[in-house]
C-alpha cells in the first residue's frame, strides 16, 4: 500500500529508465477528464459524475465495467483533482489487516485534521463478504469515501450492506472507434514514435478489432508490436497478426460473462437464429468453457425449447454429448455446432416444460391427495382386503390401448397439465392425446 504511488505515479515523476519500463497503457493514461475517451455519457459537463468530481464532493462509488474501460483512469483523475487525502491499493495484493490500518488512519485524520480520505480499491470483488464488512462502519460514519473498481456484477460480488451505501457507476464498453482513437494518440506520442515503426491503417484496425473494447489490451498489443519489430519497418495487418497470433477472449467461467454468453446461446437457439447460435457457441468454446457443460446446456434446450415438437432433438443432443466425450476437443466443437444448428432450426414447443412446471406447482402447493386405490399394488392380503388394486383395468386388453380409467386423484380429475401445440410432431401427439381423452370420457 502507498498513498498515490503504486497505481497512480506518473512516468514523469520517476527516472528515465523507470519511465521506459512503465507499460504503455500506464504511460498513456489520461491526466484529465478532457483526455478520457469513451466515457462522455458519464463525465460530460452537467452529468452527475462530472459535477461530483468538479465540486470535490464525491459520494462512495463502485465503478463497474469491463476490463480496460476506464475504471482506474477515473480514479487516477480524481486523485489528481481532489483536495482530500487519497489512498489506493489493490484487493489482489492487500490483506484485511492492511485495510483496517488504512481505515483507522482515515478516521484519525478526519477527527484531528478535518481532512476526508478517499480510498480507492481496485478489484474490490477480490475481497470476500466478511472482508468487505470491514469498510462498513467507516463508510457509514463518513470517515472515508469509498471508490471501488470491479469487472464483476456488484449485485453478486459486493456485500449488500456495503452496496446499499454506494452508488454504482456503470462504465460502457469502449467502441471500436474509441479504441482506434486511443491507439492513434499512442502512436503519435514520443513513447512510440522513438521506435520508428510504422503501422498501416489496416494494422491499426486489426489491433483495435482484437481488443474487444479493452484499451489496456489494445495498448499492450501495440507495445508488443513496436518493441519487437525492426526499426524503420512498416507493418500491415498480416505482419501485426503474426506477432500477436491469438487474441485473448473475454470470458470468465465463474463470472457474469459466463452467464451472459450461455444466456445468449440458449436464447438464440430458442429464437431459431442458427447464425447467432453458432457465433455464441464459438465465443464460449474459444473462451475455454468445459465442452461437457455446454453439451449439458444444449440437452436442456432440446428438452425445454424443442420438446416433443421434434423428439429427435433430445436424442441428437444426448448423442452429441456422448460424441464430445468420446472424441474430445477441439474436434468436439464441430459436434456441438451441429447440435446448436439443429436445435435452432427445429420446430419449437415448451409444452413439456410447462407441463412439468404446472405439475410441480400443484405438487408443492396442493393438498397431496392419496393415490387412488385402483392404481395401488396389493402386495399383501391386508392391502387386498383394504381395496388396493380393486377396479384396475389392464390397458392392453383393450383394442384402443386404454381402459379409460381415472388415473389422477379425485380432486384433480379433469385437470390438464400437458397441452400439445401445433408445432412439428406435437400436432400428431395432440391428436392422439385428444382421442385418448375422449375415450376416457366416454367410458
Amino acid at each position: 500500500m502507498s498513498e498515490n504511488r503504486s497505481l497512480f505515479d506518473s512516468p514523469d515523476s520517476v527516472s528515465s529508465k523507470e519511465a521506459r519500463d512503465v507499460p504503455l497503457a500506464e504511460a498513456m493514461r489520461p491526466n484529465s477528464l478532457e483526455e478520457i475517451v469513451g466515457l462522455e455519457t458519464l463525465i460530460s459537463p452537467g452529468k452527475f459524475l462530472r459535477a461530483a468530481i468538479d465540486s470535490d464532493r464525491l459520494p462512495s462509488l463502485i465503478f463497474w465495467g469491463p476490463p480496460g474501460s476506464g475504471k482506474t483512469t477515473l480514479a487516477h483523475v480524481i486523485a489528481k483533482r481532489t483536495n482530500a487525502r487519497f489512498v489506493s491499493f489493490s484487493a489482489v495484493t492487500s490483506g484485511i489487516k492492511e485495510v483496517r490500518a488504512i481505515m483507522e488512519a482515515a478516521r484519525r485524520t478526519r477527527r484531528l485534521q478535518g481532512t476526508s480520505t478517499i480510498v480507492f480499491i481496485d478489484e474490490i470483488h477480490r475481497f470476500n463478504r466478511a472482508q468487505q464488512d470491514a469498510f462498513l462502519p467507516y463508510v457509514e460514519s463518513g470517515d472515508i469515501v469509498l471508490l471501488g473498481a470491479t469487472t464483476e456484477n456488484p449485485s453478486f460480488e459486493v456485500n449488500a450492506a456495503l452496496l446499499s451505501r454506494c452508488k454504482v457507476v456503470v462504465l460502457p464498453n469502449l467502441t471500436h472507434e474509441n479504441v482506434k482513437e486511443i491507439l492513434a494518440r499512442a502512436i503519435s506520442s514520443d513513447r512510440v514514435s522513438v521506435f520508428e515503426v510504422g503501422l498501416t491503417d489496416d494494422a491499426v484496425e486489426f489491433i483495435a478489432s482484437i481488443s474487444g473494447g479493452d484499451a489496456r489490451q489494445a495498448l499492450a498489443s501495440l507495445q508488443l508490436v513496436i518493441e519487437t519489430s525492426p526499426p524503420a519497418s512498416r507493418l500491415d495487418a498480416t505482419g501485426v497478426q503474426e506477432i500477436l497470433s491469438r487474441r485473448s477472449l473475454r470470458y470468465d467461467k465463474s463470472g457474469e460473462e459466463h452467464f451472459n454468453l450461455i444466456s445468449a446461446l440458449h436464447k438464440s437457439i430458442r429464437d431459431g437464429d442458427t447464425d447467432a447460435s453458432v457465433y455464441w457457441l464459438v465465443r464460449i468454446m474459444e473462451g475455454g468453457e468445459d465442452p461437457m457443460y455446454v453439451a449439458r446446456r444444449l440437452v436442456r434446450a432440446a428438452a425445454e425449447d424443442v420438446g416433443l415438437a421434434d423428439p429427435d432433438a433430445l436424442r441428437l443432443a444426448v448423442a452429441a454429448k456422448d460424441a464430445v466425450h468420446f472424441i474430445g476437443m477441439p474436434e468436439g466443437g464441430v459436434v456441438l455446432a451441429e447440435l446448436a444448428i439443429y436445435l435452432a432450426q427445429a420446430p419449437k414447443s415448451n409444452r413439456v416444460y410447462r407441463a412439468y412446471e404446472d405439475a410441480k406447482a400443484e405438487v408443492l402447493n396442493g393438498d397431496d391427495p392419496p393415490v387412488p386405490l385402483h392404481l395401488r399394488n396389493a402386495t399383501t392380503s391386508l392391502m387386498k382386503n383394504l381395496g388396493y388394486g380393486k377396479g384396475y383395468d389392464y390397458a392392453h386388453e383393450h383394442e384402443e390401448g386404454t381402459a379409460g380409467m381415472t388415473c389422477l386423484p379425485e380432486s384433480l380429475v379433469g385437470r390438464r397439465f400437458y397441452e400439445p401445440s401445433d408445432a412439428g410432431r406435437e400436432q400428431e401427439i395432440r391428436k392422439r392425446i385428444d382421442a385418448l381423452r375422449k375415450l376416457r370420457e366416454d367410458r
